[in-house]
């Protein structure tokens, strides 16, 4: 029984990773469409906090804050580290380095957050070393399915270090993900982060203000797609990933970012017509394989 859970445990990360992996077209076409970055992701979080907390009025175990401040502020920064500055720094990234570079930097994010697990709870968690090294491993293979063949970084200080900074905020929003899960529900984490992640995005909009239209907003096109986004992509996989998070243990379930580019190029191979390349095949492999010892030395 508890081996059928831990496979339902990976088939949801797998899900998860898989949309989250897709969302690259959706944004494009937002993008086409006239809408920036940062107003993507205020649409999609708003769409996914309103539904979120409709829900939660719903339920006769309503709260809507945490047991004490310190609890709050942690909720703080799991909505700035999963959400704001998150999204900020990875698309900001784009504008000053490679995809490639981005890619390769934040998808490595699973490594720094073993790393910073292994610091932070030595006393209480032990990372085994088969766990590290499907970690190790699993990163390996993410490099090789980016990179696909060509071994050349152009290097941009700026974007790198805002591509780090996104990789860095996933790592600790995984890490913190911890004590939350031990002492609220993932639904009442997920609407937080959502509410947090709104609300310190506003200082950005004193700097660069302005919204789509109405109009621009109705278009089918647009609705649909940031209806995805939020509904899907946010809410749905937000509260999922938090989920897992709170059942495979913060190491293992931050693995399945390495699966992401495979999604996403698999994505672009059914849609796009992109070609798979023998570099994908081994760098798959090479994460499928990290990822089971990741799994079996956590056991």
């Amino acid at each position: 029984m508890k081996s059928n859970n831990r496979l339902l445990y990976h088939f949801v990360a797998f899900i998860i990773v898989a949309i989250w992996g897709s969302t690259f077209v959706f944004t494009k076409m937002l993008l086409l469409a006239g809408l920036s970055p940062a107003q993507i992701f205020t649409f999609r979080f708003i769409i996914a906090y309103v539904l979120l907390m409709g829900y939660s009025l719903s339920k006769r175990s309503f709260r809507l804050f945490s047991y004490n401040w310190r609890d709050e502020l942690l909720m703080l920064v799991l909505g700035i580290t999963g959400g704001s500055v998150y999204f900020l720094a990875e698309n900001a990234a784009m504008l000053f380095t490679t995809a490639t570079n981005t890619s390769l930097i934040v998808c490595s994010c699973p490594l720094f957050a073993m790393l910073l697990f292994a610091v932070v709870y030595r006393h209480s968690e032990h990372i085994s070393k088969v766990q590290a090294l499907g970690s190790v491993l699993a990163c390996m293979g993410m490099a090789v399915v980016v990179l696909n063949g060509h071994f050349v970084l152009h290097l941009s200080p700026l974007g790198d270090l805002l591509a780090f900074a996104a990789c860095l905020c996933w790592a600790v929003y995984s890490l913190l993900m911890k004590p939350a899960t031990e002492r609220y529900s993932t639904l009442f984490i997920t609407r937080k982060v959502f509410f947090y992640g709104l609300l310190t995005i506003i200082p950005y909009y004193l700097i660069v203000p302005g919204f789509p239209s109405l109009d621009v907003l109705l278009r089918p096109d647009v609705l649909w797609n940031l209806l995805f986004l939020g509904v899907v992509a946010s809410m749905i996989c937000y509260v999922a990933w938090n989920w897992v998070i709170g059942r495979l243990g913060a190491v293992v379930a931050t693995n399945w970012v390495y699966f992401n580019p495979i999604t996403t190029i698999l994505f672009a191979w059914w849609l796009l017509h992109e070609q798979i390349t023998i570099w994908f095949l081994l760098g798959t492999v090479f994460i499928l394989v990290g990822m089971y010892l990741a799994d079996k030395g956590k056991k």
